[in-house]
């Protein structure tokens, strides 16, 4: 299942699109793994945040180096992404 990589200056307190799970591993940074296309999960997100607050997606091909990220985001990205 694809899975995408999101940043906002405004994180929503709540998150619901078409996803099976979104994971804020840091301060507005947030992992989202879905089988709509990068569009989709962009405009939901989109929707769900305010009008003036900063957002980027981009989908997440394989497992990205990392660190200091919510504990089991490694483990969690790892089963759903390709190893380099």
């Amino acid at each position: 299942m694809p899975v995408y990589l999101a940043w906002t200056a405004a994180p929503p307190d709540t998150l619901e699109g078409p996803w099976t799970e979104a994971r804020e591993v840091a301060p507005g940074l947030l992992l989202v793994d879905s089988t709509e296309s990068l569009s989709a999960v962009f405009h939901a997100l989109k929707w769900s945040l305010p009008d003036d607050a900063a957002l980027l997606v981009s989908p997440v091909p394989s497992t990205p180096k990392s660190r200091g990220m919510a504990p089991g985001t490694t483990t969690w990205l790892r089963d759903r992404t390709e190893r380099p």
